[in-house]
Formats: structure tokens, C-alpha cells, sequence
């Protein structure tokens, strides 16, 4: 019975790591799409395709502050599946744990944004992209640490917001 319960376990670590996989790149996927989409003046993966350094370290900004927030609701929504859960319990986990993922993206996406439009209205006199299209990679690592270091301030935030709205909290409320 010991065995059974521990090839239980581990098929749901194996479910959990393949939705944490599927789930954590799809966020940065849709993370970098919609920084592409609210960039001017340059093109991201043109520069990349040209061995631009400077927007290669940006990416990477980008990719870990996106991480760093997402990671909260990837979280939430890998440690609702559980073996024990009936598969109406574990769709509630999972549109809930989608939910999470939701406001864990969106909140990323938001505060890259706001990061990137606040360095450039305090750095007035300099033109960040335009310095990215020349491969100034002094101003892409200034803009990588601005970037990890606001995904770091706002992670608490949304860690709180995903604790709030947790699938198993929610299930021991309704008794579930």
C-alpha cells in the first residue's frame, strides 16, 4: 500500500512539474509579446536575430522579473493537485490556480511597463531604446537591475494577493 501511495506521490510531482513547465514559460511567452507590443522604436527579436548583446540583457531582465513574479501563482497552481481530490474538487484547484496565474502575469506585465516608462521619464536625457538599438549594453544592464529589483519590491504584493486567493485555503473554507 506504502508503494502505491508513493507512485501516487510521485505521478503528481511528475503533473505538477509538467504544469509548472507548460504554465511559467506560456507566462513569459505572453510576458514578452506584450513588452514587444508596447515597445517603439525597436524591434526586439530583429536586434536579437542581429546579435544585439544590450536587448539580449534586457530580455533577460525581462524574462526574470516575469519569473520572479509569476512564480507565486505557478506555485499556487501546481500544489492544488492533489491525489486525494475528487475531479470536480481538482477543477475548481485549477481554475483557481488559473486565476492566480492570471493576477501573478498580469501584475508582472504591469509592472515591467511601469519600470521601463518610469527609468525613462526620470532618465530624460537618455533614450533608452535608442541606446538598445545601438548595443549600449551599460544602459540594458541599468535596465535589467531596475527591472529585477521592482519584480523583487512587488513579488511580496502578489504572493499576498495568490496567498488570498488559494485553492486549498478555499477548499478548507467550503469544506471541500
Amino acid at each position: 500500500m506504502a508503494g502505491i501511495d508513493l507512485g501516487l506521490q510521485l505521478v503528481v510531482a511528475l503533473v505538477q512539474i509538467v504544469v509548472g513547465i507548460v504554465f511559467s514559460m506560456g507566462s513569459i511567452y505572453i510576458a514578452l509579446r506584450l513588452f514587444d507590443k508596447f515597445t517603439t522604436g525597436i524591434d526586439e527579436w530583429k536586434e536579437m536575430k542581429k546579435g544585439n548583446k544590450a536587448v539580449g540583457i534586457l530580455l533577460a531582465g525581462i524574462i526574470i522579473s516575469i519569473a520572479l513574479v509569476v512564480e507565486s501563482g505557478v506555485t499556487n497552481l501546481t500544489q492544488g493537485v492533489q491525489p486525494n481530490l475528487g475531479p470536480e474538487v481538482l477543477l475548481i484547484v485549477f481554475v483557481i490556480g488559473l486565476l492566480n496565474l492570471l493576477i501573478s502575469v498580469l501584475a508582472a506585465v504591469v509592472s515591467v511597463y511601469i519600470a521601463i516608462r518610469v527609468l525613462d521619464w526620470i532618465t530624460t536625457d537618455v533614450d533608452e531604446m535608442a541606446e538598445l538599438k545601438k548595443g549600449n549594453q551599460a544602459v540594458a544592464i541599468m535596465m535589467f537591475a531596475v527591472l529585477v529589483a521592482v519584480s523583487f519590491v512587488i513579488k511580496g504584493a502578489v504572493t499576498k494577493i495568490t496567498d488570498i486567493v488559494n485553492a486549498i485555503e478555499i477548499l478548507k473554507l467550503v469544506g471541500a
